[in-house]
């Protein structure tokens, strides 16, 4: 117990502070193979690219331990493209949408006709067109885009940012917002749980209070003797806390392990899963409008490939193929200590696109959710850091665990002999 608290001299502590299990980020990209008959009203065929992967550092800042036995820090990402794990460079060139010309398009849609004209109007004289060829550099990275300072003088507030524009460009070199967890010193079943980010208890995202909670830990540890049924965490990249259920009991390198999975309920809309009715305005199962986190813009979250989604959506568009062992994510988790030992986080980044009435760059597009990318963040303890955790915690354990058995056995003749020497005094 000492050791799974978060203190400085516990042997946890160093694992919590500077993660020393090495992460990595896949991000695959989809690729519009027909954006001129998508222009014309025709489905998307969509491909594959990569993966293009990064070794991602973490560490923590600013640890501030608090007198009502909480902790708050800033946790960093740092990430560092690998051209030999990965299939392709930064440079390689991908056809996708114009991002924040078709985000733009329908964030003004139902703004007056003067403000879509002025924009249509914008987007021509800047030679704006509905898909782009950048390189995944570009896309991930942010490239600068006259547009963005077009939108800012038109609409002013709508998109808050200038210079670059890029998916990933405030993921690299930043934090993830303010973590104030337990270090579980005064009640072990505590430590982790989240106390506040960013100051809050919880968010104002969502439309009921139950969406809005943060709940769980941050997602790096859980409070030990965990039971086989769940495991909660908050996550800022979603912007909600999530659930995972139980799904197996197995072994890491020898070591037990409880393995949490995503629940069919996990994206679903409100009509097929109630609880989730705060996360409307909601589309089909299986993706999550989170454009009141993203700046308005039409951005939905989802499993890979609309793995666990509604099935209209994989027919929407040709090229994708679900698969639980793809695309699924889990966490194996040390239930004795509430460490994880073997994980993979996957989300996939979807754009509502459509014909804007007005904004003549879009053409005769049909609605639909067009996947982006996908990413997975994997990562597992191996080398001097597993055989530590195995001796530690699994090798020494069980040896006291024989040991008292052989006391046992050894005190039953010698308890047997006390009490016929006992007898024979009398």
């Amino acid at each position: 117990l000492q050791n799974v608290r978060i203190n400085p001299d516990s042997i946890s502590f160093k694992m919590w502070k500077d993660i020393p299990v090495p992460f990595y980020m896949s991000v695959h990209l989809f690729e519009v193979l027909n954006p001129k008959e998508v222009l014309k009203g025709a489905k998307p065929v969509l491909t594959q690219r990569g993966p293009y992967v990064y070794r991602e550092y973490r560490y923590k800042t600013n640890i501030t331990f608090h007198d009502n036995d909480t902790v708050s820090f800033l946790e960093y990402r740092n990430l560092f493209f690998q051209p030999d794990l990965s299939n392709g460079t930064e440079e390689d060139y991908v056809v996708v949408p114009n991002i924040l010309m078709m985000g733009a398009a329908v964030m003004v849609e139902k703004l007056p006709s003067l403000l879509k004209i002025l924009l249509s109007g914008a987007l021509a004289g800047l030679k704006q067109e509905a898909f782009m060829n950048r390189t995944v550099g570009e896309i991930m990275w942010g490239y600068e885009d006259a547009l963005i300072d077009a939108i800012n003088s038109i609409v002013p507030g709508m998109i808050p940012f200038k210079g670059k524009f890029g998916l990933f460009i405030q993921l690299n070199n930043s934090d993830s917002g303010l973590f104030t967890v337990n270090t579980g010193r005064k009640n072990i079943s505590q430590v982790h749980i989240v106390d506040s980010w960013n100051g809050l208890k919880k968010v104002n995202y969502w439309r009921s209070n139950q969406c809005n909670m943060i709940n769980g830990t941050s997602g790096e540890m859980w409070p030990p003797f965990m039971p086989p049924t769940s495991l909660e965490f908050y996550s800022p990249d979603a912007c909600r806390s999530m659930t995972l259920v139980y799904e197996r009991s197995g072994k890491f390198k020898g070591v037990p392990t409880y393995r949490f999975v995503a629940p069919k309920t996990l994206f679903a809309n409100g009509t097929d899963y109630p609880p989730n009715e705060g996360f409307c305005p909601c589309m089909q199962s299986g993706i999550q409008n989170v454009s009141t986190c993203r700046f308005n813009a039409p951005i939905f979250i989802s499993h890979p490939h609309f793995y666990n989604a509604d099935p209209s959506l994989v027919n929407a568009v040709e090229g994708l193929h679900p698969s639980k062992d793809e695309h699924g994510l889990f966490l194996d988790v040390h239930p004795m200590t509430g460490i994880p030992l073997n994980c993979s986080i996957k989300l996939q980044l979807n754009l509502y696109i459509k014909q804007v009435s007005g904004i003549l760059q879009t053409g005769k597009i049909k609605p639909v959710v067009l996947p982006l990318l996908w990413f997975a963040e994997s990562g597992s303890i191996k080398g001097s850091v597993l055989k530590q955790f195995y001796n530690n915690l699994v090798l020494i354990p069980s040896v006291l665990d024989y040991l008292q058995y052989i006391f046992l056995g050894l005190s039953v003749p010698l308890i047997i002999s006390a009490a016929v020497l006992m007898v024979m005094n009398k």
